[in-house]
């Protein structure tokens, strides 16, 4: 990220520089966590930074915090606004995908809070919660400074952060989540079906109540409703297979879980991440919006 030359008080710009690069993916962060959008992200980071470059900041005492709230109150207010943009969303809408490996080029603080199906039970929760439950259950910030960014009083964000975790806990228990081992062999497994074309091996790996969901935002040609059945499924991946014949399928990291990453004719075709329980693929998500791949 380039650095901004807005003048600033002295102390406060040579305090921000230096501490900039070991704060940045706490600011950005918060804000994927919260919008789900890599591109938004990326200028709520922007955003930050040149707030922080204007502030004087010799007497912030803690200034991860101050960065961090900075963020949140940036995505609230974007947050506010993202359901009507859902709302006008052509087909299923999926989290942009965060590659989080060794090669990532945007450093994060990964765990299971930026993966695809949390956040996609993040986005049932209202603004409010999201916020809270983000700043205080993976960022550590007191229910004070919560308050600040969701202008409201100390127990009230309080009660957004239980109610929000209350709905997060009873969604996980719905979905467990698998080891990355059985992930590993599972991937695996149906790479090797998908690649031979194997309508079989695919069902063998597809739960018989397995949901594929494909997010092509109405760029690309893609199913627009869920599409239920493990036999189903399979049918509809074998007939893509064909017509897209992948140059290359590669085992990536995304939102710190294991995923696959599907090259045509020499360009990114897809993102895919799976849920996976007792050995069989209860949920496979498909990012094919060119607009969500671009920065990959």
């Amino acid at each position: 990220m380039g650095e901004s030359r807005t003048p600033r008080p002295a102390g406060s710009g040579d305090l921000l520089e230096s501490e900039w690069e070991a704060h940045r993916p706490a600011v950005f962060g918060v804000a994927y966590r919260l919008l789900g959008s890599v591109a938004d992200a990326e200028d709520v980071a922007q955003d930050v930074w040149l707030r922080a470059a204007a502030a004087d900041l010799r007497d912030v005492s803690d200034l991860r915090a101050w960065l961090v709230t900075v963020s949140a109150r940036r995505s609230y207010d974007i947050l506010k606004s993202a359901r009507i943009r859902r709302e006008a969303y052509v087909g299923p809408w999926l989290p942009e995908p965060l590659l989080t490996g060794p090669d990532a080029s945007e450093a994060v603080l990964v765990d299971e809070s930026v993966g695809s199906a949390m956040l996609l039970i993040m986005e049932e929760l209202s603004p409010p919660e999201r916020v809270a439950f983000v700043l205080h259950d993976v960022f550590g910030l007191e229910f004070g400074q919560i308050a600040e960014v969701l202008s409201t009083s100390a127990p009230t964000a309080r009660q957004h952060a239980s109610r929000a975790r209350r709905r997060v806990a009873k969604a996980k228990q719905t979905t467990p989540q698998a080891s990355k081992a059985e992930r590993e062999r599972v991937l695996a497994a149906f790479r090797a079906a998908y690649e031979a074309g194997d309508l079989a091996g695919l069902v063998r790996l597809l739960h018989p109540d397995a949901v594929y969901v494909t997010d092509g935002g109405g760029k690309i040609a893609a199913a627009r409703k869920l599409i239920h059945g493990g036999l189903r499924v399979a049918e509809v991946m074998v007939r893509v297979g064909r017509q897209w014949r992948a140059d290359r399928i590669d085992v990536v990291e995304v939102g710190g879980e294991l995923a696959l990453l599907f090259r045509c004719a020499g360009r990114v075709y897809s993102v895919d991440t799976l849920e996976v329980t007792d050995g069989v693929i209860t949920a496979y998500r498909r990012v094919i919006n060119p607009e969500k791949l671009s920065h990959l």
